[in-house]
C-alpha cells in the first residue's frame, strides 16, 4: 500500500515540480521581461531549487563518448553483449584509427567491473570506469531496476547473482582466454563466492580478484549501516521495507525493496550535510556560480537516481551477509543454474591473485571488513595477496573522486598489470575441464526433466547474448 501512496503522491508533485522548472526560467532568462526585477535571481533559484526537489530522478547515463588515450582521441561506444532479465552485461568499445594506439588498446587487460546491486545504478560507477578505460577492455554488470521486470521472468534471488557473475566470467574467458574482476562494495560477496565456485569445480578463475569497501566480514568494526541489518530481525526486514510494486510498472505484483525506501534511508544517515548542500546550490544560483551550481546537478542527479531490488535477492543479503555471515563461517550453499546445491569454499581458490581496498574513512563498510577476504583465501599463496588502505578517503572515495584516480587507481592499475599473464600459464587446460564439466551437466539436465520457471528465464537470457562478441 505505501508503494501506491507513494507513486500517487509523485504524479501529484509532478505538474508542481514542472511548473516550478518553467518558472524558474522565466525569472532567469535575460529576454523574459520578469528576469529584470531586483528579486529575480532569488525568486528563479527558488524555484529552480522547488523543481529539483520534486522532480522524478530516471536513470542517468554514463555519457562516456570519447577518451583522450596518451593524446589520441578515442571514441567509445557503449554495448550491450549479454541481455539477462535482471541485468545487462555492458561493453565499453573502443574505437580508433590510429594504428599504434589501436594495437595497444588490443593488447590491453580484460576487466569484469561488477557494480553494486543496493539501491543506485551502476552509473555511480562512471568515474571507475572512465579511469580503467585508459587501459583495460572494460564490461560492467547494469542491473536493472526490479520494477522493469515482469512477473513472467520468474525471481531473482542471491543465487542468481552469483550465477549470473558466473556466467559473465565464462563469456569473457572465451572470448579472450581469462580475465580480471573487479567489485565495489555489496558485491565483493557474491564475487568471491562466484570465484570460489568455479575453483572448487576446476573451472579457470579470473587472473586476480580486486574487492573494494565490501562487507566479506560485516562483524569488523561495524558501521550503522550495518547494524541495522545485524540487530533487525529477518521478519523485520520482511515485513516493514517489502512492497508490490505498483500497476503502472511493467514488473506490477512484483515483491521489492522500492528505491524510494532505500534513498530515504541514505539521506537519513546525513541530512544535515544534504540540507546544507541545497542550501549552498540556492545561494550559488543567485550569485551565478553556474559551475558550482552545475556540479551540485551531475551529484544529485545520480544520487536521487534509485531502484528497487527484488525482494528474495534483498532480504537473502540481509541473512546471508549480515545475520547468519555465512561466508565467513562456511556455511554458504548456493544452487546453481542446473538446480544443484554447491559449498562456497574461498580456500579452493589457487590461481586468482587478491587484491582488497578500504577507506581510512569509510562509514559504510568498516575497516577490516574487505581485508577479511585474505584469511578466507588461504588457498592464495602470500605473494599474490596484496592489502591497500587509502588514506584520508571515505566510501565513495575509494572508487571516484580525486582520491580514486590519485591514490587507489595507481594500484589497481598495477596490481592488475602485474597478474595479467603470471597466472594466466594453466587456463588452457582447465578450460578443458570447465568444458567437460559444463557439457556433462547439460547433458545430465537435458535427460532428466523440464526446466523450472526461473531456469527458463535464465536459459531465455543467455540465449539473446548469442554472437555478440567483439
Amino acid at each position: 500500500m505505501l508503494y501506491q501512496i507513494y507513486e500517487t503522491q509523485r504524479s501529484l508533485m509532478e505538474p508542481f515540480a514542472e511548473f516550478a522548472q518553467a518558472a524558474a526560467k522565466l525569472f532567469s532568462n535575460p529576454i523574459s521581461p520578469l528576469s529584470q526585477s531586483n528579486l529575480a535571481h532569488r525568486v528563479s533559484a527558488t524555484y529552480d531549487l522547488i523543481y529539483r526537489l520534486g522532480k522524478d530522478y530516471v536513470k542517468p547515463g554514463f555519457h562516456l563518448h570519447t577518451l583522450d588515450i596518451e593524446g589520441v582521441e578515442t571514441a567509445i561506444h557503449e554495448r550491450v553483449e549479454i541481455d539477462k532479465p535482471f541485468c545487462e552485461l555492458v561493453r565499453f568499445k573502443r574505437y580508433t584509427s590510429d594504428i599504434p594506439t589501436l594495437q595497444k588498446l588490443k593488447s590491453q587487460p580484460v576487466v569484469l567491473l561488477v557494480a553494486p546491486l543496493s539501491g543506485h545504478y551502476a552509473t555511480l560507477l562512471r568515474d571507475t570506469v572512465k579511469s580503467l578505460l585508459a587501459d583495460h577492455k572494460v564490461y560492467i554488470t547494469d542491473w536493472k531496476n526490479a520494477r522493469t521486470v515482469p512477473l513472467s521472468e520468474g525471481e531473482f534471488h542471491l543465487d542468481d547473482y552469483v550465477n549470473y557473475i558466473q556466467e559473465f566470467l565464462r563469456h569473457l574467458q572465451g572470448q579472450y582466454g581469462n580475465c580480471h574482476v573487479i567489485s565495489v562494495c555489496q558485491p565483493t560477496v557474491p564475487v568471491l563466492a562466484a570465484v570460489s565456485l568455479m575453483a572448487s569445480r576446476g573451472e579457470a578463475t579470473p587472473m586476480s580478484m580486486t574487492m573494494m569497501g565490501g562487507p566479506i566480514d560485516a562483524s569488523k568494526s561495524p558501521t550503522a549501516v550495518n547494524n541495522l541489518a545485524m540487530n533487525k530481525s529477518f521478519s523485520w526486514f520482511e515485513n516493514n521495507v517489502i512492497y508490490r510494486v505498483p500497476t503502472n510498472f511493467p514488473g506490477a505484483g512484483r515483491r521489492v525493496y522500492p528505491g524510494f525506501l532505500q534513498h530515504s534511508g541514505f539521506v537519513a544517515m546525513n541530512p544535515d550535510r544534504h540540507l546544507k548542500s541545497h542550501y549552498d546550490y540556492f545561494k550559488d544560483l543567485i550569485k551565478g556560480d553556474d559551475s558550482a551550481a552545475e556540479n551540485h546537478r551531475q551529484f544529485y542527479d545520480e544520487y536521487n537516481a534509485v531502484l528497487d531490488m527484488d525482494a528474495d535477492y534483498y532480504l537473502e543479503t540481509i541473512k546471508v551477509v549480515f545475520q547468519d555471515k555465512s561466508l565467513v563461517h562456511g556455511t554458504w550453499d548456493v544452487k546453481n543454474e542446473y538446480g544443484e546445491i554447491e559449498r562456497v569454499r574461498p580456500q579452493d581458490i589457487k590461481t586468482t591473485a587478491l587484491l582488497t581496498i578500504e577507506g581510512e574513512l569509510d562509514d559504510i563498510s568498516g575497516s577490516g571488513q574487505t581485508r577479511a577476504a585474505h584469511d578466507l583465501c588461504t588457498g592464495i599463496v602470500n605473494t599474490e595477496q596484496t592489502h591497500f588502505e587509502a588514506k584520508g578517503a571515505g566510501h565513495y572515495g575509494i572508487f571516484s573522486g580525486r582520491r580514486w584516480r590519485e591514490l587507489v587507481y595507481p594500484q589497481v592499475k598495477s596490481f592488475i598489470a602485474k597478474h595479467n599473464g603470471a597466472v594466466a600459464k594453466g587456463v588452457a587446460v582447465k578450460g578443458v575441464a570447465a568444458k567437460s564439466v559444463a557439457l556433462k551437466r547439460a547433458a545430465a539436465k537435458s535427460a532428466t526433466s523440464k526446466s523450472t520457471p526461473r531456469k527458463v528465464s535464465m536459459q531465455a537470457g543467455a540465449k539473446k547474448s548469442t554472437g555478440k562478441r567483439a
